[in-house]
């Protein structure tokens, strides 16, 4: 029989290995006592005292119902819409949860659930560790359910920060979770929820005034909102995959990426259209039956006003709209000096390596660190073959928020490379770059999307190299096209082995113009001797994108592609093994070239020395 006691403050107190994270016996709500009976317990909730963009009202008229519909069938049925399992891994640890309740600049009551390490007292002062976050109702992580309720800790550092000796503590954002208020979208409402939480927490009496605040995606953009801001008590923030420009994570220059269809396939299926009413379907998430009376009502009080607003921004495919002009934080960022730990995948489809990563080459003095690489949308505490990543971010944690006086092993900047291996860097992209211009090929495409052909794109290949040719940053490309302004124009970079065997390592979008310009997304690749450098245009990669095809000839006058090259050769020097996404990519973003393309001079071009 599990047991379970009543911690500090009249809160819950997990006592045992086997039970899941933020539960007791299982359930948090029931209790066994001395005598063997039943007894619902909970815990102590103590009060503490607009999104831009309109239009497409239409559309969303019963947004608010087919959101609540749609979150109902997830929790009934176990639909999730994110790669997540449905059992958090269990808390290995004693620990006192509460809940309590903060309040913004505008009024808006901010519900958070506080981690505490076991048998402190309620002034013993701790550092905070804090996450900010739209997907940690206590009924569902995203749309996985969470029968048992209580905090939700997925995917979140909580064990080891309990076992370090921090308070941990989780605040909903606006219209999550059991916080009322408008979902914001990365907007001023939620930039304040960000500034309310973290000085609400370095104010506690149990609170050092420290306050670290750790996230991946959605929870990684809440830190950036908190660098950007500039809160009081904030020490430092690890932000990992995060946002930092919300209408570049939904569109590359006006057109949709694709997400992927987890859990049946990994493809990109999911235009970026849906995302707002999938964040509301979220925000539509009831309380569990165990929760407050007040938790209960903010769950489910989105009105249909908060609904039309949230999904007019963000189906809006505008990107000079106001709406998204404020949202923008790369030079809110700039000259940073608090510290900051930042990840970023190269290979992630969902916050992809593009205007983040502009917002880190902004940052300001200070004692940062990055990991950049060949994975996912992830950090690299797993997945990544690189076990010292953990020591490193808990040792920056410890540095910085606790005060601890530690060093931060590795180096400034550990960075993955495409063709494989790990390597030093003290800043990335390096400093010893060289901008190099390799004319591409002209002729016709035709804008038609879907079945793949010859019609539909222009190769041009360039000669094996005789020297390795290291590409470390942002490739962009000008174009001079004739065609419909509705139609788009794609480029893709290949690494193509000797055996034809082409591997994407980068890739762009922009609408058709007389001058195009064309950003792509960032990486760090080396070809060895013998491969060659191939450039697709084309008019959409049916699955990264959603595009509308026009069924137009698009003729490509000129072209050329700017490639970031290094001028010193690196040397790997770091241990790590593959990450899985590495893995998959190689086979998923693969092609197969004849030989005939590869030998015809017509595609041929040349890769200056």
């Amino acid at each position: 029989m599990r047991t379970g006691l009543i911690g500090p403050f009249g809160s819950q107190l997990v006592r045992s290995s086997k039970v899941p994270s933020g539960t007791v016996g299982g359930d948090f709500r029931l209790w066994w006592s001395a005598a063997g009976d039943r007894s619902i317990v909970r815990p102590r909730m103590s009060g503490l005292d607009g999104v831009g963009g309109s239009g497409h009202s239409a559309r969303v008229r019963w947004g608010v119902v087919v959101a609540r519909a749609v979150v109902g069938v997830a929790l009934v049925f176990g639909v999730a819409a994110a790669p997540v399992s449905a059992d958090e891994p269990p808390i290995e640890v004693e620990f006192s949860w509460t809940q309590e309740y903060l309040t913004a600049a505008d009024g808006t009551r901010l519900h958070a659930d506080v981690l505490r390490p076991a048998g402190l007292a309620a002034d013993a002062r701790t550092p905070v560790l804090l996450t900010a976050s739209p997907y940690r109702a206590h009924l569902a992580y995203l749309s996985v359910p969470r029968p048992g309720g209580g905090p939700s800790t997925e995917n979140l550092p909580v064990e080891w920060a309990l076992r370090a000796g921090y308070t941990y503590v989780i605040v909903d954002l606006r219209g999550f979770g059991g916080s009322n208020g408008c979902p914001d979208y990365g907007g001023p409402g939620e930039r304040s929820d960000v500034v309310a939480a973290v000085e609400w927490a370095a104010s506690r009496p149990w609170s050092t005034g420290r306050v670290g605040m750790v996230g991946t995606s959605y929870e990684g953009w809440t830190g950036m909102m908190a660098l950007a801001e500039k809160p009081k008590g904030l020490a430092a923030v690890a932000a990992f995959a995060p946002v930092v420009d919300p209408y570049s994570y939904l569109y590359m220059q006006g057109t949709s990426w694709k997400f992927g269809g987890k859990p049946l396939t990994e493809d990109g299926v999911r235009p970026a259209d849906m995302a707002g009413g999938e964040h509301l379907a979220i925000a539509s998430t009831p309380g569990h039956w165990a929760d407050s009376d007040e938790y209960k009502a903010n769950a489910v009080q989105m009105t249909q006003a908060c609904a039309d607003s949230y999904l007019g921004l963000t189906m809006n495919h505008n990107g000079s709209d106001p709406g998204w002009r404020e949202r923008d934080m790369v030079e809110d960022l700039r000259g940073n000096t608090t510290p900051l730990f930042l990840g970023q995948g190269f290979l992630d489809a969902n916050t992809r390596a593009d205007r983040v990563i502009e917002a880190w080459e902004a940052r300001g003095p200070g004692e940062h660190r990055a990991w950049f690489g060949q994975w996912g949308h992830s950090d690299c505490r797993e997945k990544c073959g690189t076990p010292h990543f953990a020591a490193e971010l808990y040792a920056f944690l410890d540095r910085h928020v606790a005060g601890a006086d530690v060093e931060v092993p590795g180096p400034p900047v550990t960075v993955g490379q495409f063709d494989g291996g790990w390597r030093s860097e003290d800043v990335w992209p390096p400093v010893d770059t060289r901008r190099t211009t390799v004319q591409l090929r002209t002729g016709t495409y035709v804008d038609r999307g879907l079945l793949p052909g010859a019609d539909r794109e222009i190769w041009s290949i360039s000669d094996p190299v005789t020297e390795p040719v290291h590409l470390a940053g942002r490739p962009t490309a000008s174009l001079t096209l004739s065609g419909p302004p509705e139609a788009t124009v794609a480029l893709e970079l290949y690494d193509i082995a000797p055996d034809g065997r082409a591997t994407v390592m980068s890739r762009g979008i922009a609408p058709v113009r007389t001058e195009t310009q064309v950003r792509l997304l960032w990486q760090d690749a080396r070809l060895a001797v013998g491969h060659r450098l191939g450039v697709r245009i084309t008019d959409v990669v049916d699955d990264v994108w959603s595009h509308t095809p026009t069924n137009a000839r698009v003729t490509v006058e000129a072209a050329r592609v700017e490639l970031p090259l290094l001028t010193a050769a690196r040397e790997l020097n770091l241990s790590g093994g593959v990450p899985t996404w590495h893995a998959r990519w190689r086979g998923a973003e693969t092609v197969e070239l004849g030989q005939a393309l590869l030998d015809d001079p017509a595609v041929r071009v040349e890769l200056p020395a």
